[in-house]
């Protein structure tokens, strides 16, 4: 992939968004590359007399003449007549928030990341809208697939186009217009937070987190202890992403609410004198963004958008997390291949559209603090499970099993499938025994997203005379 991935075309070459569509990473990576261009704006505003002219202006207009120096044109467009975000005559911008691993991770443009930032000038508000990548929707050419595919999608009918077409599938699926995107990987994230010296986040409460990625198909252990503390960019970003902490960190609420804590110790960090008065660290920024985010923005409409972030409530974010709890949205299901699949409860998505075209309402139901106790996780232990390698990378049963073990599942065996099959392409849950094991298939279908086949593959027989379901990894399997 080349490195200039910042585009700041509004409109490319057949990739025109429609003007009128129908009708847990994400707002952290909105204001991670938002606040970069907002401490230019602001060192340039702190020190205007330096870098104004009268020559620099039209003597009959009396708008600024556009120059050429860097630092003149960001004078200009800091001190311009602001440019009208699409959206904002309706008083409310919508921008398509994505966070992707990117090169060198595993399916780099599937975004685990899918979030729709609403914004509400007049009242200085602001919401996000939480998407799950395991969503279930119609995408034009691939039938019924998870939402998180469609940037993938776009990436392999044409480079750079993955944001807009997932942005064209999102906007269609919830009747939003949804004229701005930005896409992020998770590189630049941590490149912002080392450049601008770390952040100071305080963490509500311990966790641990035993099955966080680690290098080479690996699981580590992370633990966060409550208090303040200061955070480089890999430590930040392994508090945001952890997704299986315990002590009530494993939702995707709590993963949330850790987001806008960095985001608010990001935003602290980026308008201090430090980072104002330091344009080397500005220009390393600057540079992380321009190498792994990708945005129909252009330069002056960001600059817009930055001055109506800083009149932004950000104390009071509402929030909307679409998800299959008891009170939640959605419900599990199984796609026509077999796959795992939320998929809304009510059949369809009129309720989720209603949600989030009133998202500013007061009687619009929104997610709150869950201040409920955790509740005691039924029992996965009664069936007995088998995992076989179906592909070559060495110790993924061995890793898969650690991961089902800490979430009370019983694994009596693990190994390989026989060399001769190998490597297989797709995985699968199986049914051995005669035991009525579906509470924990489908237990595991929703840990490990994979879907439940009937019978195993030819050739491929259980190890264990006591095995009730077999796991066959194939080479689809995402850890």
């Amino acid at each position: 992939m080349e490195d200039h991935h910042i585009n700041f075309l509004h409109k490319q070459p057949n990739q025109e968004l429609p003007k009128k569509g129908r009708k847990k990473w994400i707002f952290l990576l909105l204001i991670s590359s938002v606040l970069i261009i907002l401490t230019i704006s602001g060192y340039v505003s702190a020190n205007k007399d330096r870098f104004l002219n009268p020559l620099d202006y039209d003597p009959v207009t009396l708008e600024p003449k556009k120059p050429d120096g860097l630092l003149k044109k960001l004078t200009y467009l800091v001190f311009r007549k602001d440019t009208e975000l699409e959206g904002q005559k309706n008083d409310q911008i919508n921008v398509l928030l994505l966070g992707m691993g990117g090169p060198g991770h595993d399916g780099p443009y599937l975004t685990d990341t899918i979030m729709i930032a609403s914004i509400r000038p007049s009242e200085n508000k602001v919401a996000l809208i939480s998407i799950p990548r395991d969503l279930g929707v119609k995408i034009a050419n691939y039938g019924t697939q998870k939402i998180n595919h469609a940037n993938h999608f776009g990436e392999m009918e044409k480079e750079n186009w993955g944001a807009a077409f997932a942005t064209e599938v999102i906007s269609e699926t919830f009747d939003i217009d949804i004229p701005y995107y930005i896409r992020v990987d998770f590189k630049a994230f941590e490149e912002i937070i080392d450049e601008v010296g770390g952040v100071r986040v305080s963490v509500d409460r311990s966790f641990v987190d035993y099955m966080y990625p680690a290098p080479n198909d690996l699981y580590q252990t992370i633990s966060f202890t409550a208090g303040p503390q200061t955070m480089d960019g890999q430590t930040a970003l392994t508090f945001v992403r952890s997704r299986h902490g315990n002590n009530g960190e494993g939702s995707d609420f709590a993963r949330a609410a850790r987001q806008q804590k960095v985001i608010l110790a990001l935003k602290e960090k980026m308008l201090s004198f430090g980072t104002l008065t330091n344009p080397v660290r500005i220009k390393k920024a600057m540079d992380a963004l321009e190498r792994h985010m990708t945005t129909n923005m252009e330069f002056d409409e960001i600059l817009s958008l930055v001055r109506i972030l800083r009149n932004l409530n950000t104390d009071q974010i509402t929030t909307l997390v679409l998800d299959n709890g008891p009170e939640g949205y959605l419900v599990n299901t199984t796609g026509a291949s077999g796959a795992f699949l939320l998929t809304p409860r009510t059949g369809n998505f009129d309720e989720i559209k209603n949600a989030i075209q009133h998202i500013f309402d007061e009687d619009t139901v929104t997610q709150k603090a869950d201040t409920t106790p955790l509740q005691e996780k039924p029992s996965l232990d009664w069936a007995t499970i088998e995992i076989q390698n179906g592909t070559w990378q060495a110790g993924l049963a061995a890793r898969v099993k650690q991961r089902l073990v800490d979430e009370d599942f019983y694994i009596e065996d693990v190994g390989n499938t026989n060399p001769e099959y190998k490597p297989f392409i797709q995985s699968g849950i199986y049914k051995i025994s005669d035991k009525d094991s579906l509470e924990v298939m489908q237990a595991l279908q929703a840990e490990l997203h994979m879907p439940t086949k009937e019978d195993p593959p030819e050739g491929i027989t259980s190890t264990a005379t006591s095995t009730d379901i077999l796991i066959i990894l194939g080479d689809d399997f995402i850890e």
